[in-house]
């Protein structure tokens, strides 16, 4: 295929200057095959995977188009998260900081007057949840949408199966018909057809990918291991790699991504959390904490496992395997991205193995088991583990004593505890807890041949 410039696609002088300061050499496959559609008018349909580009692909003909017309609440970008929204707004502010873009972010989770106060201030783009958007067109005098030029819906699959309809709806009665929409998703579900017979106008149909995949820069390994032990493993698997690399860890709850911060802060590991337990300044906070390098570890639930764009992320650990098969394409999509190499490895235990198979069926590959993994190692890692995880439940126990919810400062202070990492030269006192005997590993092996 072809490369070609931005230039050459039509993006005009001052988005090309905007574009070369964040670093994009050529366009992406969606914003390559969507930009000659949107720059002259036409409405959008795209539907691509993970860590594609997206965001940029809406974002320029909106800039370009209001650099004809500079008015305030020119477009409005609804997405499903409240860390979405925010690095959509830091996409926009960057790609129109020549011409002095303002954006407003309407999430819950933060104040409704301080986010009244930025309505105030008629910014050029206003990024939301549907939830909060359809509160502040209720409620925040003066707020109005009735001159929108744009609607972009982000992540639709998603802020449908998330129950926004109903809000989404009452937004489409206070907007113009007349406007220009831009519909991405991941998948095409019924309730997004739905929304593109009610929203959209003669669209042009853009699909960069028509299946679930990962990339090839990305090398995926697993490791079998009894349940019993999972966080003994996670630590030896964390102890395997070099410091200092970037590393998400996913769980499925939210009580788990904390239990395991807190355990690894205790073994000397800098870890953050981030769940929908914790306040969006919390979230906010751990998310940039990690972004910068401050800290090297992030644990999360899937929260952050769809169009999160954190740069240089080394390696993807799924601690608890993911339900959906399609939730493990978006979890090591965090890594292996713009060309960049990745590692992703997913911890499979005895109850996993149905769940483990979904998933090499729906990428298509059967996944290597990661090499030299030594049980006898990570097993004399345990001692350590055992007693991390006894300060761990004193810690939640406290917690639950507070309402049950994280408070403020639990992801803002060091939290590296004071264990003494020599815990994990001892030896010898393990070497006869053992793992999964080889005939398991052997059941294991006959049942993935069956796929």
């Amino acid at each position: 295929m072809t490369k070609f410039t931005f230039e050459e696609l039509g993006v005009c002088p001052e988005i090309c200057e905007a574009i070369k300061a964040m670093d994009y050499k050529h366009p992406s496959k969606i914003q390559a095959e969507s930009l000659p559609y949107t720059l002259k008018g036409r409405d959008m349909i795209g539907l691509a995977e993970t860590g594609s580009g997206k965001t940029a692909a809406f974002a320029i003909p909106v800039i370009q188009k209001l650099l004809d017309a500079p008015q305030p609440f020119f477009a409005c970008v609804m997405s499903p998260t409240r860390e979405l929204c925010v690095q959509i707004a830091e996409q926009f502010e960057a790609l129109g900081s020549s011409i002095g873009l303002r954006t407003a972010v309407l999430v819950g989770g933060l104040d409704m007057v301080s986010q009244a106060i930025a309505l105030s201030k008629n910014p050029h783009i206003v990024i939301g949840t549907p939830g909060r958007m359809a509160d502040h067109l209720a409620n925040t005098k003066g707020f109005h949408l009735k001159k929108l030029k744009f609607l972009i819906f982000d992540e639709a699959d998603r802020l449908l199966s998330m129950d926004f309809e109903k809000q989404i709806t009452l937004i489409l009665t206070q907007i113009p018909k007349t406007r220009n929409t831009y519909l991405f998703s991941a998948t095409m579900t019924s309730k997004v057809q739905k929304l593109q017979r009610a929203s959209l106008n003669d669209p042009v149909k853009i699909e960069v990918s028509n299946k679930y995949k990962t990339v090839d820069t990305l090398v995926q390994n697993y490791i079998f291991i009894p349940e019993k032990h999972k966080e003994t493993y996670l630590v030896y698997l964390l102890t395997q790699f070099t410091t200092g690399l970037k590393t998400i860890i996913f769980t499925t709850t939210c009580n788990q991504s904390m239990k395991l911060a807190l355990i690894l802060r205790s073994l000397n590991f800098k870890a953050v959390n981030i769940n929908g337990q914790l306040s969006q300044t919390q979230r906010l906070n751990a998310l940039n904490r990690f972004k910068s390098g401050e800290r090297q570890i992030l644990i999360a639930t899937d929260v952050a496992s769809r169009g999160l764009d954190i740069p240089l992320v080394d390696l993807v650990i799924n601690y608890d395997i993911p339900q959906h098969s399609k939730d493990y394409v978006h979890r090591v999509g965090r890594t292996a991205r713009a060309g960049k190499t990745g590692k992703a490895i997913t911890i499979v235990t005895q109850y996993d193995v149905e769940t483990f198979q979904k998933i090499e069926e729906l990428i298509g590959k059967k996944l290597d088991e990661f090499p030299g993994l030594d049980s006898k190692a990570a097993l004399m890692l345990n001692e350590s583990v055992v007693e991390a995880q006894r300060l761990a439940a004193i810690e939640m126990k406290q917690r639950e004593g507070k309402g049950g919810k994280a408070v403020e400062g639990d992801d803002a202070d060091d939290g590296e505890g004071n264990t003494d990492m020599k815990l994990f030269q001892k030896k010898g006192k393990f070497a006869h807890q053992k793992g999964f005997s080889g005939g398991n590993k052997q059941s294991f092996a006959r049942k993935r041949k069956r796929i």
